[in-house]
């Protein structure tokens, strides 16, 4: 018969690259006692990385060695694996909507889940939970704009729409204009005089 360890490798290498791997996925071969202490063994020994509590990630192997999944990647999946929105932060969108030149140097998500960090080899990865409004159009570019609306605050937002308004395609920047009604009063205004303006 297998050991708990191997059957647990075994587990992870069929999963796609950055795939998380939860103690609770794995109840089906142990208790979790043992399932947690097996999990903790192979983080030892390098082949597994400890993400988060209760949560590792297979470490991808190429002819460079090895290296952990990367950001975006481990980031999806959690999202996937825990029904969770996980978003990048006002800061990633703005820079990505050409609204600032600013790059953020630490990762930073907003999730709808409970704020908590996340270890990628050297690199951590902070989810900070957040207000419904800013997970609103999640992965879509008018989501990207009402995150980076909000990192820029009410004294930048009215430029910010201009920019926005002659960059976003007319589809784009309408489900922006038609996300409104969920924001906060301040933005809700901005992007109407925006749009109508």
């Amino acid at each position: 018969m297998q050991r708990l360890t191997e059957q647990i490798l075994a587990y992870a290498e069929g999963l796609p690259e950055g795939t998380p791997v939860a103690a609770k996925s794995l109840l089906h071969l142990g208790n979790r006692a043992a399932v947690d202490q097996a999990l903790s063994r192979l983080a030892e020994r390098g082949q597994l990385i400890r993400a988060g509590r209760g949560v590792y990630l297979r470490p991808v192997t190429s002819r460079f060695g090895t290296r952990a999944p990367s950001v975006e990647q481990a980031v999806e999946a959690l999202a996937t694996q825990r029904g969770e929105v996980i978003v990048p932060n006002g800061a990633a969108a703005a820079n990505a909507l050409g609204l600032t030149t600013q790059v953020p140097v630490r990762s930073v998500y907003l999730t709808s889940g409970r704020s908590r960090t996340m270890s990628l080899g050297k690199q951590v990865v902070e989810l900070r939970h957040a207000p419904r409004w800013q997970l609103t159009l999640a992965n879509r570019p008018a989501g990207e704009a009402v995150r980076a609306l909000a990192w820029l605050g009410p004294e930048k937002a009215g430029e910010a729409l201009g920019t926005l308004k002659r960059k976003m395609p007319p589809a784009a920047f309408g489900e922006l204009v038609a996300a409104a009604p969920q924001l906060p009063t301040w933005l809700a205004q901005s992007v109407s005089k925006a749009a109508h303006g």
